[in-house]
């Protein structure tokens, strides 16, 4: 762990978090007080309402990583520690958490939907009601996902049902 004290800074480290507009700035302005700027460090400076435009996967069958456009995303799955990104052409895997992940997507275009579950909001295509409180969504990849009795009144005032 690093200290921060009243006279500067000792080996303080921080990774940066956002946006390429007011990521150069940013950095000249910690690095003048001695802060240094690693990938790799623990602590992470984000902006407030900075959402990803792209994310790191990896290809299932190779393991390859790839930058994903997140406006390619139809959906994640997690299942127990992996999580699975479907998009229309393919399915990758997930670097990170189901509950990382949905803090770096913009809540106006993402919704979780159940415990292992993430929807693009624009990528549904039918909604299909239950008897139990429930919907199952297809996607518009043709694969259906279920909206939980805990998500479904979220999900109700997400679409204005």
């Amino acid at each position: 762990m690093h200290y921060y004290v009243s006279k500067g800074c000792y080996n303080l480290r921080i990774k940066l978090d956002i946006s390429k507009e007011h990521y150069n700035e940013i950095k000249l302005a910690l690095e003048e007080r001695g802060i240094e700027i690693d990938d790799a460090a623990d602590l992470v400076l984000s902006e407030a309402n900075s959402f990803i435009d792209n994310l790191i996967v990896r290809e299932k069958g190779t393991n390859a990583r790839v930058i994903l456009p997140v406006e390619d995303i139809v959906y994640f799955e997690s299942f127990g520690h992996t999580v699975e990104v479907q998009t229309l052409r393919a399915l990758y895997l997930a670097t990170d958490r189901l509950y990382r992940i949905i803090s770096l997507l913009d809540p106006a275009k993402f919704l979780r939907i159940s415990n292992s579950v993430i929807i693009a909001r624009n990528k549904v295509k039918r909604i299909t009601p239950t008897l139990s409180s429930k919907f199952i969504l297809t996607m518009i990849n043709g694969k259906n996902v279920e909206v939980t009795r805990s998500y479904y009144y979220i999900f109700k005032e997400y679409f204005g049902i």
